[in-house]
């Protein structure tokens, strides 16, 4: 690919990747007060719920966004794919994202199971997000003159 310059799609890269990790954060944090709500039976607020799903599906598009990006950067940089472990790393964290959000839309008093699987998920999502990180860094650490 002949591109000029990918210094723009790398700085798209960083707004999505910090947007990404500030959305998990504050899904976190929701996620949290919805748990607590439930075990101690008290009420939650209504826009708590809807709050949580538009934040979530707004994590899901900036890691495909993210995926995007990185596919088209390194093909376009190096020709081909796999130069680092980043790769493997982030198709990790983009299948844990669809993973938890498949499992958000399972969750009801019928299926106890989804919610668990969701924790789940979200936990080991957690490493994968510290992972990718580390791995994006050094990957950046290429790039830069």
């Amino acid at each position: 690919m002949n591109l000029p310059s990918f210094l723009w799609l790398w700085r798209i890269a960083a707004w999505s990747m910090g947007l990404s990790i500030a959305a998990y954060f504050l899904l976190a944090i929701t996620g949290g007060w919805m748990f607590v709500a439930r075990q101690s039976s008290q009420p939650r607020p209504k826009w708590l719920r809807p709050f949580h799903y538009v934040i979530g599906s707004t994590m899901v598009v900036l890691v495909l966004l993210l995926l995007g990006i990185g596919l088209v950067g390194t093909i376009g940089h190096y020709g081909n794919l796999g130069h680092s472990v980043h790769l493997p790393a982030g198709l990790v964290v983009v299948d844990l994202t669809l993973l938890s959000a498949w499992s958000a839309a399972q969750i009801s008093p019928q299926r106890l199971w989804a919610r668990w699987l969701h924790i789940g998920t979200n936990i080991v999502l957690f490493v994968g997000f510290a992972i990718v990180s580390l791995t994006g860094w050094i990957v950046v650490q290429k790039y830069l003159p």
